[in-house]
């Protein structure tokens, strides 16, 4: 097992768990397109860390007092900071909001130990579960708010869930997550939707391109034609 040396520490402190990364490969990759697009909506702030699958230590000198969330963001730290790892207490906070990617096989962890992990230890603000092949939730997208140290369901508003840490709202799209930009009025484009949109473009330019060029060569002719009269005159 992979392992580094925690400054200050005579701990080491795993950077994996031995778990792989996703319970199918649906559901690493929403994940690792979620945590994409959410480190592009915060792009222009370095002081907001976006990751995922990455093991989090909240007691210091403890390396069995761990958790892997799916994706999680931590508002007021440093994005461009080296982690390994994610040790709690030198971070000085724990994440504010963390969204597991659910199953059926990970169904008591995510609802038991890790929901009362989030809420009374790590008091993570906001916690979103997303059952992509809607095995057991329903609906297959939910989430809790902490209020007054308790999980209390957010309610949908237009069929999604507004999150206050984000200043976005989450939907389930079939088995894809989708944030929405209600200020805006748009959704947030996922990292292919975003290339697929530079190739379109840049097919456009190129197009363009092909067609001035067919225009200069068609006047460089005529200008020409009209040269050999002009002389053919004289």
């Amino acid at each position: 097992m992979a392992s580094t040396h925690s400054a200050g520490s005579q701990v080491d402190y795993p950077t994996r768990d031995g778990r792989l990364m996703g319970e199918t490969p649906l559901h690493a990759g929403i994940l690792w397109t979620t945590v994409l697009v959410l480190k592009e909506w915060y792009a222009s702030d370095p002081m907001t860390y976006v990751s995922g699958n990455m093991m989090m230590y909240y007691v210091p000198g403890d390396k069995y007092k761990h958790v892997s969330p799916d994706v999680f963001v931590t508002r007021g730290i440093s994005r461009d900071k080296t982690r390994d790892y994610y040790l709690a207490w030198e971070e000085g906070k724990a994440p504010d909001l963390v969204l597991e990617i659910t199953s059926k096989s990970t169904r008591r962890e995510d609802l038991k130990v890790k929901h009362a992990l989030y809420r009374d230890v790590l008091k993570v603000a906001e916690y979103f579960l997303f059952d992509p092949r809607a095995e057991y939730l329903k609906p297959p997208l939910q989430g809790y708010r902490l209020t007054e140290n308790q999980y209390v369901r957010i309610t949908p508003v237009d069929g999604r869930l507004p999150s206050d840490i984000l200043s976005l709202a989450l939907e389930a799209n079939g088995n894809e997550l989708r944030f929405f930009d209600s200020a805006a009025g748009q959704w947030l484009p996922t990292h292919d939707e975003k290339l697929a949109r530079v190739e379109a473009r840049s097919q456009q330019l190129e197009t363009r391109s092909q067609q001035v060029e067919a225009q200069n060569e068609q006047l460089r002719r005529e200008v020409e034609s009209l040269r050999r009269r002009l002389a053919g005159e004289s």
